[in-house]
């Protein structure tokens, strides 16, 4: 997943970025329909699933793949993205979202087996993983500039090597750095 200031990034540089989504029934997964009323083609990922966030909690499944050149693909370097943005949508509602990737497409579902705990725990890690600041803790951040840069930049440090640790290289740090979605 992407931390809160790589997704501004990401959109600050791919400001028409759209997908195709359609809502299935988990048992009708082999027939997707694009003329379906369930369907969103060429559309904004925040705006559709808080437009239609029900689909989700009534256990609808929602299928997205990219929606350049209608090629009904799923562009694997968008994933993180994806994720960390629906999951940051998610946040208000503190449910759990399960993905998976299946025949070219990303597919996301309402995580039905976690309880109100699970879900805390885990929006308390994104919350971590997105912003790189330990909410919990009185931090005691120094009233001078530079050694409040200071002590923010070790925090960061810090807060990387840990998810470091816990994701390996699934983890993108980059919150200190300004410009981490065109360095790759």
């Amino acid at each position: 997943m992407l931390t809160n200031k790589q997704v501004w990034e990401f959109d600050q540089i791919n400001e028409d970025i759209k997908f195709d989504m359609v809502y299935t029934e988990p048992e009708n997964k082999g027939e997707i329909s694009w003329k379906s009323k369930l369907a969103h083609l060429n559309s904004d990922i925040r705006e559709t699933v808080v437009n239609t966030f029900d689909y989700l909690a009534d256990g609808y499944e929602l299928w997205i793949t990219s929606s350049k050149q209608n090629q009904k693909k799923i562009d694997m370097s968008l994933i993180p993205y994806i994720m960390a943005v629906l999951v940051d949508t998610m946040i208000d509602e503190e449910i759990c979202l399960k993905f998976r990737e299946e025949n070219n497409y990303l597919v996301v579902s309402v995580d039905s087996q976690t309880d109100v705990i699970d879900c805390k725990e885990f929006f308390e890690e994104f919350y971590h993983l997105a912003t790189g600041f330990n909410y919990d803790v009185n931090t005691g951040i120094p009233d001078d500039e530079t050694e409040a840069e200071m002590y923010l930049t070790r925090l960061q440090e810090e807060f990387d090597l840990k998810m470091k640790e816990k994701l390996g290289e699934k983890y993108l740090p980059g919150n200190s750095d300004p410009d981490s979605i065109t360095s790759k």
